[in-house]
């Protein structure tokens, strides 16, 4: 059990806390590290034609370009929900008429101390006609079936959009993907 928590290290992204844990047998571990973002939503967005939405952009951390599903973090006030739709508007211009909730996962158990909410939009409608794309993001519309060629091939492959894919592919079966 956690018996301390000091703030270690924070800037607006994330902050770092060591925990004091203390053992079963009354040891005690001290720090333990833990990165602490704010939650975060990703969202498999679906056309009615069965085209999925993505966003090709450059990450830093990965020093290449990347296929990922809308997604952002939950800014303060804001619930899963309305960050999810806020996300898919910003980064697409799309709008979903219906969002589902698919699950809500640990992204990185033993480092990491935020949660992953996965969401599923079908039908979305857009683009919005006025809708100004974020700088340095390019929005990638392909037939939803083509994700699972593309994370087999390696070119989407970030962890936490393949885990909002697959629960939904385990939720619905393959035929949500029109495959």
């Amino acid at each position: 059990m956690i018996s301390a928590r000091t703030v270690a290290f924070k800037v607006p992204w994330f902050q770092i806390t060591a925990k004091t844990v203390d053992g079963q047998d009354g040891s005690v571990t001290m720090p333990y590290w833990v990165v602490e973002p704010p939650d975060y939503v990703s969202v498999l967005a679906l056309t009615p034609g069965k085209r999925a939405l993505l966003i090709r952009q450059y990450r830093p951390a990965q020093e290449r370009m990347m296929l990922e599903l809308p997604s952002g973090y939950v800014d303060r006030g804001e619930t899963p929900e309305q960050a999810v739709m806020r996300e898919l508007a910003e980064e697409t211009g799309y709008t979903a008429r219906n969002l589902e909730l698919l699950g809500s996962l640990a992204p990185d158990a033993g480092r990491i101390g935020n949660r992953l909410w996965a969401y599923l939009a079908r039908d979305v409608v857009g683009p919005e006609s006025n809708h100004q794309p974020e700088p340095n993001l390019e929005l990638v519309v392909i037939p939803a079936g083509e994700l699972f060629d593309l994370s087999i091939k390696g070119e989407f492959d970030h962890a936490l959009n393949l885990a909002v894919l697959f629960l939904a592919q385990a939720k619905y079966g393959r035929h949500l993907f029109g495959l």
